[in-house]
């Protein structure tokens, strides 16, 4: 380190962090919060997104190995549904995928249950999400196994829409092709546009979905509430059930990029929201039956919380699962001869990567931490070194 010339107090805002935050309508209800009827999880997990990067959870001073600036960070929540700490959580997930990649066709497949489920699913969401989880793979290893294939997907839950309305759904990876029972890869179809006909998954999603449904009302419930399942199975039985099925990706690698999108995102980001004022929140959201035109949507800051709680997983709740041959299992013992039988020179597991952020003075140095502090603030002799520096001119 060359030495220390300046000290600087890193700033709240910098231009490529969104104006408005989650945290700011957390902050305009205050108290409020406690009667809006959300549970203890709810609330605690509201209560990080508010603290992250606050002096409420303590911070750290660094110092730029290049250009000697000094500089204060405070700590993030780490909480999954946090809009500020997703980025290097994505980044990665996406590493440790890459060297799971095999050169065969993929495709993005979607599951989504019936809004008449919704209410059941506030209820019981850790049951609804698994029923979904299970019925979707079921389904796609029925048809592998039609082809005397065992199948493979990663499977990601999103549970709303993009006015943060509850609209549960699991975004799909799935290999175009399967391993056969000598452990060699097959293609589903040569031509490779087509995965299975969407009709038939959807029939067989739904009839899956429905008897586990039915089996835990059962098992969870009394008779009664068993019997909201026969007050609801015709309206879950009238209208096809909606799976969608892209073709396959350009390339392997642009799967990484692709799901990359999906893995590590939230209700709702901070660069959606464009104004908050003393009642209400501004957001743009994209109307997908208006061939996703982009609009905006005023809520009050109760109804806009309200929703975005919606959204919160239960607890320990796993949102990204891996099945079939894509599963831990499968890949610690088998997936190296896979890629070796397909052509691929397997390579071992990146080391991680530690994390060197950059100095926001002289853009090129790293900064390294010399000192940690909690909710109290900073040291004294870091205050008593700010005080003894000359205010700069304007």
């Amino acid at each position: 380190m060359r030495g220390f010339k300046t000290i600087k107090k890193q700033p709240t805002q910098s231009q490529s962090q969104p104006q408005y935050e989650v945290a700011d309508v957390l902050n305009k209800l205050g108290s409020k919060l406690e009667d809006l009827g959300l549970n203890s999880w709810q609330l605690r997990t509201l209560s990080a997104l508010k603290k992250c990067r606050t002096s409420a959870l303590g911070g750290h001073i660094d110092a730029c190995d290049e250009c000697g600036n000094i500089s204060i960070s405070y700590n993030s929540c780490r909480n999954r549904h946090c809009p500020k700490c997703q980025g290097r959580k994505r980044e990665k997930w996406i590493e440790n995928r890459e060297n799971e990649l095999l050169p065969v066709p993929y495709f993005h497949v979607v599951f989504t249950i019936p809004d008449t489920l919704n209410s059941l699913v506030l209820q019981q969401p850790k049951m609804l999400y698994d029923i979904l989880f299970e019925s979707a793979w079921e389904t796609l290893q029925t048809f592998g196994k039609n082809k005397n294939l065992q199948m493979g997907m990663i499977a990601v839950l999103h549970t709303w829409g993009q006015n943060l309305s509850l609209h549960p759904h699991l975004h799909c990876i799935v290999p175009g092709g399967g391993v056969d029972e000598n452990g060699a890869w097959k293609n589903i179809r040569n031509n490779g546009k087509f995965l299975f006909p969407v009709k038939a998954l959807s029939k067989v999603f739904r009839a899956k979905f429905c008897e586990k449904l039915k089996a835990n009302l059962k098992d969870k419930f009394n008779e009664n509430q068993e019997n909201e399942y026969e007050k609801n199975r015709q309206s879950l039985w009238e209208k096809p059930w909606v799976i969608y099925a892209k073709k396959p990706f350009g390339s392997p690698k642009s799967v990484v990029e692709y799901l990359g999108r999906y893995t590590h995102k939230i209700a709702i980001s901070n660069g959606r929201i464009r104004g908050i004022d003393d009642k209400t929140v501004t957001f743009d959201y994209k109307d997908y039956r208006q061939k996703g035109i982009k609009k905006q949507m005023v809520l009050s800051h109760e109804e806009f919380i309200r929703r975005f709680a919606m959204h919160i997983l239960p607890k320990r709740f796993v949102k990204i699962r891996h099945y079939g041959f894509l599963s831990s299992t499968w890949k610690r013992i088998k997936l190296k001869n896979l890629q070796q039988k397909l052509g691929i020179q397997s390579k071992e597991k990146p080391l991680p990567k530690p994390f060197q952020p950059k100095c926001s003075c002289c853009k090129t140095g790293n900064l390294v931490t010399i000192a940690m502090f909690d909710l109290r603030g900073p040291p004294q002799w870091f205050l008593e070194m700010n005080q003894s520096q000359p205010t700069p001119k304007k």
